[in-house]
């Protein structure tokens, strides 16, 4: 019996790494004899460098950025010098810090500065394609603080350069691209994305994410009007129509600047990320694949990595169990996307923060009894 382990990262515990070991673990309790192979997955969010790095597509570079909120660190991304290739993971430069997101205004004040920062360390490589992916930010600046650290300049009515942040994005009256670095011209982008939602709306970047970086329900609105007035600015400097698309939303809208006033391509991460991992191949000699996050809802139909492997896994005819951490509003959903069957870790209440603690044995656990199950229906198939 071949069980290929495909998870993605169970977020505030385990990266895609650990969580594949622990399930590795519990199978070979559960069926000595079975044949593992574990493919590590991202789907564009927090933890998809670490992923790529692990494939051996890149080598690991640092660079001191200032983060969302202004604060200096140091950001990882990946370099393949072969193909002159850079990684650039959003989250490693302007990621969500539970502790600032939930200060009063800390979204409106936040920027993905720190994400222009790493491309231009990129352009100083002489880089000719560039990955971003989206996911995982603490931003809702349309990847304006992105195009300011590469030389652009937001000017208000009197001609005055504006802060930093989604707040000061309504003031916003012209987008001078004059000083934008050169080198960007000679640059091919594509930008992993993990949702479809557009810019601005009711499924927007900040009706739909905001809330959960921090933005109170009453400033929804105007932050919206203000990623719109900027989209229009952005639009007009380019001699572009001003137009909504899915996966613009992305990353608090780093989606619609990226294809924009980069010409970057949009692509589904998980379907970037099993490109690299060679998932294909792998799934060719499997019987089942086993995957898995943090929370399997409605939203995970998006773009998630257990929907990103039950549909390819679909197309070959081998089933797909997904390990949640939970299984939140429209999980059902999942058995129309190819899914085989789902399960959550913890099957009695539980405290959050000690199903976290405990969620490597979780893991272990619940696929010791998979393997049992598995291993039955494998040898009541054998003739």
């Amino acid at each position: 019996m071949n069980i290929l382990i495909a998870p993605d990262s169970y977020k505030g515990s385990l990266s895609a790494t650990e969580a594949a070991a622990a399930m590795a673990r519990g199978f070979k309790r559960g069926c000595p004899d079975a044949q593992i192979t574990q493919c590590p997955l991202a789907d564009g969010g927090e933890g998809t460098l670490d992923v790529l790095l692990v494939s051996g597509y890149a080598t690991r570079q640092t660079r001191s950025v200032i983060d969302a909120y202004g604060r200096e660190h140091q950001a990882a991304w990946g370099w393949d010098e072969q193909n002159a290739t850079a990684f650039i993971e959003l989250a490693q430069a302007s990621g969500l810090c539970a502790d600032m997101a939930s200060k009063p205004g800390a979204v409106e004040r936040a920027s993905t500065f720190g994400v222009g920062q790493l491309i231009r360390e990129a352009l100083d490589k002489q880089v000719q394609h560039i990955v971003l992916t989206l996911g995982g930010s603490a931003t809702n600046d349309a990847g304006a603080g992105m195009l300011t650290a590469l030389g652009a300049q937001l000017l208000d009515a009197e001609g005055h350069c504006l802060p930093l942040g989604a707040a000061a994005l309504e003031r916003v009256q012209r987008v001078a691209l004059d000083a934008l670095d050169p080198r960007l011209a000679s640059v091919s982008f594509t930008a992993a994305v993990d949702v479809s939602n557009p810019l601005l709306g009711q499924n927007g970047a900040t009706a739909i994410f905001g809330p959960q970086k921090g933005v109170a329900a009453g400033s929804v609105t105007r932050l919206d009007r203000a990623l719109a007035n900027f989209a229009r600015c952005l639009c007009l400097a380019l001699d572009k129509p001003l137009v909504d698309f899915p996966g613009a939303g992305a990353a608090g809208g780093m989606g619609f600047v990226a294809q924009v006033a980069l010409n970057a391509e949009l692509t589904p991460g998980i379907e970037l990320v099993m490109k690299h991992s060679q998932f294909a191949l792998l799934l060719n000699e499997c019987d089942w694949v086993v995957t898995g996050e943090g929370q399997l809802d409605g939203q995970s139909l998006a773009g998630k990595t257990p929907i990103g492997v039950s549909k390819a896994a679909a197309i070959q005819g081998v089933p797909v169990v997904v390990l949640a951490g939970g299984l939140g509003t429209g999980w059902q959903n999942a058995y129309q996307m190819g899914v085989t069957a789902a399960f959550s870790l913890v099957d009695g209440p539980v405290l959050l923060a000690d199903a976290i603690a405990q969620s490597a044995k979780l893991i272990e656990d619940r696929c010791e009894s998979l393997a049992r199950l598995m291993k039955v229906n494998h040898l009541s198939n054998l003739p």
